[in-house]
């Protein structure tokens, strides 16, 4: 597979990074959909201080996504909100079969998404100590409606919108999502308040 490499990486910039295994999966997900010559045009003609040479367990600085993803909608038409949602569903459909572990005994979108911080990020960081994980914070969970508070220096909500509603998806639920800033910008964070019909 493209880009996938499992050797350590040591490179830390000590900018905001994320893991390479978003990186690989981002451009194994292009490969997929698209073409592998798409992704190595993307890889190609980002300049890239990596080179696009992902380790699965390195960490990269986040600005080499946000690159790749505007390649990418230049590339496609798709605005960037939109491969951003898109890769977001896509992954969430990675992360539930790579861990399956996470979804045990869980038979609703809500229990999943309740459980992001104390399950599944207690897990991850688990598997990597360095992580720089997002945060979800539970403001409000009914049995008919859950607010989740994402606040991530990354500011990839739009990432986070297709996981949520690739999750909800998941469970074939009737579940409607809504979301607003929680501030001036997207670094104030976003609201996602998820309501059963």
């Amino acid at each position: 597979m493209l880009h996938r490499n499992d050797a350590a990486d040591d490179d830390d910039s000590g900018r905001t990074a994320m893991k390479g295994m978003i990186f690989t999966e981002f451009l194994e997900l292009v490969e997929r959909t698209h073409s592998a010559e798409l992704a190595e045009t993307l890889v190609a003609n980002a300049d890239l201080p990596s080179g696009g040479i992902y380790t699965s367990v390195g960490n990269y600085d986040h600005r080499e996504m946000v690159t790749l993803v505007v390649a990418l909608s230049r590339q496609t038409g798709q605005a960037v909100n939109e491969v951003l949602h898109w890769f977001g569903e896509n992954l969430f459909t990675t992360l539930s079969t790579a861990y399956p572990g996470f979804f045990a005994g869980k038979d609703n979108a809500f229990s999943v998404l309740v459980g992001i911080e104390s399950v599944i990020h207690t897990e991850v960081r688990k598997l990597y100590p360095d992580a720089e994980l997002p945060s979800f914070d539970v403001m409000q969970h009914g049995r008919d409606e859950l607010v989740l508070d994402y606040h991530s220096p990354r500011c990839m909500d739009d990432l986070a919108h297709g996981l949520i509603d690739a999750c909800i998806a998941h469970f074939d639920e009737p579940v409607t999502l809504a979301r607003r800033p929680l501030g001036k910008t997207q670094a104030d964070g976003t609201r996602f308040t998820l309501t059963r019909a």
